[in-house]
Order: structure tokens, then C-alpha cells, then sequence
């Protein structure tokens, strides 16, 4: 416990899924948490949810591609308490597994939107909070799809590709000046953005059950130990990594 203590942390997409399970295990280590999304209900789900456990977490509703939206969540993260120390960047979505000539212009710029230009949109106005206090801790979410080809459609893989990309610049340009960014890449997880394919015994994701080591889904708890972990400061020589959290998938696909 208290892991996390005395830091701040701003999850995205924390309404369900991994920003959920990231944004409660946070506050269960002593963070104080901002959750952020676009779903209102969700998102006051899950303040109740951390407080009910006895943490500390204000909710905000958030479309991260607007921008009078990400200055109201950055203004009342540093209002409330004081400083940024942790940014989860975490809201993203899927796209059925969409080939090229399946995904029309604007489902392509609604999915770069929302899995890419966000993380650019929310991180350029963290980061120059983190820099003033020279300290920040940035996880980007990321994918197995982001490491190879089928794991997604031609937009989530192609964006998922990009985020490992940002994150690695981001290092490259302000690791020595205090910030520390890692990426995430679940596997075959079970949250609610994939529960259709999941229950879909024609979706073809029994066959990529198959073949999982472990030999089952994820769970979002997985993630956000993972999380965590780049969270705190047992991680702290850690910079620029992609960490699969996968059940051992890619290990047979490479």
C-alpha cells in the first residue's frame, strides 16, 4: 500500500476497462486520481468506486480530441491538487478488425483521432506541468496490434503502431529534463471495448485463444499492475519500453 503515495495521476478512458482498473489500483496505493471520459456515468462510477475504498478521486467528462475540454481536465488536476505527477493515456478504440478497403476517410480520421492525436493533445498540455516541477511519469497505451499485423484493423494497427513511436520520442526529446514515458500492449484482454468479438464464437478470436500460452484472457487488473509498476518508482530506470501484456502471444507469433 502507498505505493503512489503523495502523487497525482490523470487516467483517460478510466469510465471502464483498463483507465478504470488503472485509476482504482492507483488510488489504492495512495494517489490522488483524476478520471477522465466521456462517459459521465461511467466516470462517477468510478470516483464512487475509489472513494467507497477510502481514496481520493475527482471525475471530469472529457472528449480527448477537444481541446477546451483537455485545458478544463489539466486546470482542475493542478486546482485541485496542486501538481500532475502520473498521465495515463488511456481512451482509445477499437475497429472490428476493419481492412483497408473496409474503413471509409471518416471512420480512418475518427480512429486517429481518438488513438493518436489524443495522446498528442493531452500529453502537450501535461507536459509542460511536469516539466516545471521536473517530474512526470507518462504511460501510453499501446497494443500487441501496435507490434505486428493482425491484431487489429488497418486504423487500430496503424495507430497502435504510431503510439509506440510517440512514446519513444517522447523520451528521446525529455528524459533528461525529468520525464519518463513507457508503453503498454495488452493482448486479447477482456474489457468492454472487445466483449462483442469475445462473445462472438464466429469473430475468430477462439482461434488467437488458441494459441495463448497461458491459455486464456487477460484480465484489466493485469494491465494496471502493470501500470502501477511503471507508475511507481521501482520502475525508475525504465524509459522508452513497450511491455506486452499478453499471456505470452506474441512470443508465438514472432
Amino acid at each position: 500500500m502507498n505505493r503512489l503515495k503523495g502523487k497525482t495521476a490523470i487516467v483517460t478512458g478510466a469510465a471502464s476497462g483498463l483507465g478504470r482498473a488503472q485509476a482504482i489500483t492507483f488510488a489504492q496505493e495512495g494517489a490522488q486520481i483524476v478520471v477522465a471520459d466521456l462517459n459521465l456515468d461511467g466516470v462517477n462510477r468510478t470516483v464512487e468506486e475509489i472513494r467507497d475504498l477510502g481514496g481520493n478521486a475527482i471525475g471530469v467528462k472529457v472528449d480527448v480530441t477537444v481541446d477546451e475540454d483537455i485545458d478544463q481536465l489539466v486546470a482542475l488536476a493542478t486546482s485541485t491538487f496542486g501538481k500532475i505527477s502520473v498521465l495515463s493515456n488511456t481512451a482509445g478504440m477499437f475497429d472490428q478488425y476493419k481492412p483497408l478497403l473496409d474503413t471509409p476517410d471518416d471512420f480512418w480520421n475518427k480512429i486517429l483521432k481518438i488513438n493518436l492525436t489524443s495522446l498528442y493533445k493531452v500529453t502537450s498540455k501535461v507536459l509542460p506541468h511536469m516539466l516545471e516541477q521536473q517530474y512526470g511519469i507518462i504511460i501510453n497505451l499501446a497494443s500487441g496490434a501496435g507490434l505486428i499485423g493482425g491484431g487489429g484493423g488497418i486504423g487500430y494497427t496503424s495507430t497502435k503502431h504510431a503510439v509506440i513511436g510517440f512514446t519513444k520520442q517522447l523520451n528521446a526529446d525529455y528524459g533528461q529534463k525529468g520525464i519518463r514515458a513507457n508503453a503498454i500492449a495488452p493482448g486479447l484482454i477482456e474489457t468492454p471495448m472487445v466483449q462483442n468479438l469475445i462473445d462472438d464464437p464466429h469473430s475468430g478470436i477462439m482461434d488467437t485463444l488458441k494459441k495463448i500460452p497461458a491459455g486464456r484472457y487477460g484480465q484489466a487488473q493485469e494491465v494496471a499492475d502493470l501500470a502501477l509498476f511503471l507508475a511507481g518508482d521501482e520502475s525508475r530506470y525504465i524509459y522508452g519500453a513497450v511491455i506486452p501484456v499478453d499471456g505470452g502471444l506474441l512470443s508465438t507469433l514472432r
